[in-house]
């Protein structure tokens, strides 16, 4: 019997790998106690950000913006056996949550949460990254970007959510909102750096893979 589907997204879950109970679990939980859901990352990025981290099998990741931990969990799929996350999160609201949700796979043992400002916390890191994924404040991505750059390993990778913000980007009806101008000036900056290798992938809200040439 043929399944039919009401829409692509539906047609590309049901043929791509399922997300494991905790994630389920972490999403279900989301949409009722945290404020705007629709952030997480959600089953196909979250299996997209799996599959990026076991091609990489990085020893160090680093994640600016945790929100739920879903993504966390995604990334630490691809980690070494004695890997580390490190993920950062602004909002102490959701701290409890966060450690919570980490509990639910076995994976969150090899996580560790920082609560606090990125600017603030990334350069006192002493590591060097095989991989980091950017998914903060939209306003601050340049930034970000400044403070990671000299952390990741030459061959290292930058994964960067959000890139072309529900297609804002090409729209002048938001040629004045922050965030948008923050990743204008982001997607910019990569774009002219020829230390780095680049593409935007339009899955979602754009997600940008970045490669550390030197």
């Amino acid at each position: 019997m043929s399944i039919r589907f009401n829409s692509i997204e539906e047609y590309i879950e049901y043929h791509s790998s399922s997300e494991s109970d905790a994630l389920r679990q972490i999403t279900h939980d989301t949409y009722l106690r945290i404020l705007n859901p629709h952030m997480l990352s959600g089953h196909i990025q979250g299996r997209l950000l799996s599959m990026l981290s076991k091609m990489i099998r990085p020893e160090h990741i680093l994640e600016i913006g945790t929100y739920a931990g879903y993504s966390a969990l995604c990334l630490a799929e691809g980690l070494t056996e004695k890997g580390k996350l490190i993920t950062l999160e602004h909002n102490d609201e959701i701290e409890e949550d966060i450690i919570n949700n980490l509990s639910l796979s076995p994976l969150g043992k090899k996580i560790e949460l920082l609560i606090g400002d990125a600017k603030e916390l990334i350069p006192t890191l002493s590591q060097e990254f095989d991989l980091v994924f950017i998914d903060a404040d939209k306003r601050e991505y340049c930034t970000y970007l400044d403070l990671v750059l000299d952390k990741v390993k030459p061959g290292g990778w930058i994964l960067a959510d959000n890139t072309l913000w529900d297609g804002h980007i090409i729209d002048p009806a938001y040629n004045k909102d922050k965030q948008t101008l923050g990743l204008l000036a982001f997607n910019k900056q990569v774009a002219e750096d020829s230390r780095l290798e680049k593409v935007i992938l339009p899955i979602r809200d754009g997600l940008t893979i970045i490669r550390k040439l030197r």
